[in-house]
């Protein structure tokens, strides 16, 4: 897929993984639908990279329908959807407190999973209408994140662990299911990187969890995921697979 002129939607478009790659998208030539919950920090993010601010609710059915509909009319054919949302729980199963509250879990699943689906089910019914790519038979490309945690995930992930592992298995059955309409479905699984997520941290902390890299000994910038979701729209044989991006680490227990 070329990227020049084609149009997508990137979720968690606001910062972190999603604004890099909202940004390198648009810096490609790219119409982007740059999708977030509404306020202020989307705005402004928009109106600094050029985007097109989406504000919608990833776990909300009649908000990702709604938004991607506008999103058609108004800018037009839906090529590219990159799921960037989500959110980070650190809780034990049992804690000093007693069991973890099943609210907790059941919210990252929601976020983190169902989430991911929502934006996957329905830009591709949105690719569906699209004519085929001549040139590859194309109609769409769908990029989802998932993490190293779904892999090794430490002590006080599992419900974080749990909701990006269901990512990583959405991707091989949901690539063979949408290939026969020229989609294809992609997951990226980042390491550690220096997101929101992480922002909070003392720096000396954030220095010591990326030293933990093989190499390079650092934490992720998010721009080193926006050159890979680019690069999997561009390069049409990659469908149904789980790319880790980490250096080569291995996370320990805990």
């Amino acid at each position: 897929m070329k990227l020049e002129g084609i149009h997508a939607v990137v979720t968690g478009a606001a910062s972190g993984l999603g604004r890099a790659t909202a940004a390198a998208l648009i810096a490609n030539g790219v119409r982007v639908g740059m999708v977030d919950l509404p306020g202020e920090r989307l705005d402004v993010a928009a109106r600094e990279l050029g985007g097109v601010p989406c504000p919608a609710d990833v776990t909300n059915a009649a908000d990702v329908e709604g938004m991607i509909q506008q999103f058609v009319r108004e800018v037009g054919p839906l090529h590219a959807a990159i799921n960037c949302a989500g959110i980070g729980t650190a809780a034990r199963i049992v804690g000093r407190n007693g069991a973890m509250p099943l609210q907790d879990f059941m919210r990252t699943i929601t976020v983190n999973l169902g989430g991911t689906f929502n934006i996957l089910r329905t830009a591709a019914a949105a690719m569906m209408a699209n004519e085929p790519n001549p040139e590859t038979g194309e109609r769409g490309v769908i990029i989802n994140t998932a993490s190293i945690a779904a892999y090794d995930g430490q002590i006080g992930q599992a419900a974080y662990a749990a909701s990006k592992a269901g990512v990583a298995g959405l991707t091989l059955p949901a690539a063979r299911e949408l290939a026969g309409s020229g989609i294809r479905v992609m997951c990226i699984a980042p390491g550690i990187f220096r997101t929101p997520m992480l922002a909070g941290l003392p720096e000396a902390a954030q220095q010591s969890l990326g030293q933990q890299v093989p190499f390079p000994a650092r934490l992720g910038d998010p721009e080193e995921y926006a050159f890979l979701a680019t690069h999997i729209l561009q390069n049409v044989m990659l469908n149904g697979e789980v790319i880790r991006l980490d250096g080569a680490l291995r996370m320990a227990p805990r």
